[in-house]
C-alpha cells in the first residue's frame, strides 16, 4: 500500500527555539508552533489554538536558532513522526511532531512597533538572500513543464 507522510503548517512560535547538539556534533532545534482554526459557530466566531512540536536538523537548526524567536510567523514543511519512551517509573509514553524539512520565515508584522532582535526577518533557513514568502511570487508548474513531464498525459 502507499502511504504519504507531509505536513505543511504556518503558525507563531510560543517561545525562542531551543538549539541542541546531538553527539556527532548536528545542531537540533526545538520549538513549539500555535496555529490558529478560526470558524463560525452560530452566528458568532470562534477561534482555536492547536499547539504542534517542531524539531529541526542541520543548517537549519541553526538558522532557526538565530532569525527566530517568540511571537515570529513561519511555515514549516516537513512529515509527521511519533516518539515512544518509556519514564523511569516504567511508564511508556509518545509524542508526535513534525521534523521540518524547510522553515521559511515571515517578516516581521509592521503593526508590532518594536525593533527587529533577532535578525533579519523574511529569511528561508536555507541561508537565501530572498526578501521572504510571498503567495504571488511562487506558482506551481504545470505537469508538462515540471522535470520528466509527459506534456497533457497523465501517468497513472
Amino acid at each position: 500500500m502507499v502511504s504519504y507522510n507531509k505536513v505543511i503548517l504556518i503558525g507563531n512560535l510560543t517561545k525562542d527555539p531551543e538549539i541542541r547538539y546531538t553527539p556527532s556534533g548536528t545542531p537540533v532545534a526545538n520549538f513549539r508552533l500555535a496555529v490558529n482554526h478560526r470558524f463560525k459557530q452560530g452566528e458568532e466566531f470562534r477561534e482555536d489554538v492547536c499547539f504542534i512540536d517542531v524539531v529541526v536538523f542541520g543548517k537549519q537548526a541553526e538558522n532557526c536558532g538565530q532569525y527566530l524567536g517568540k511571537g515570529n510567523s513561519v511555515i514549516v514543511d516537513g512529515r509527521l513522526q511519533e516518539r515512544r519512551w518509556e519514564t523511569d517509573d516504567k511508564q511508556k509514553r509518545s509524542k508526535h511532531e513534525v521534523v521540518a524539512q524547510t522553515v521559511r520565515f515571515f517578516p516581521k508584522r509592521a503593526d508590532s512597533g518594536k525593533q527587529e532582535s533577532r535578525g533579519t526577518a523574511g529569511r528561508e533557513t536555507t541561508g537565501s538572500e530572498d526578501s521572504g514568502w510571498s503567495p504571488e511570487a511562487e506558482t506551481a508548474p504545470s505537469y508538462g513543464e515540471m522535470e520528466g513531464g509527459a506534456g497533457g498525459d497523465v501517468p497513472f
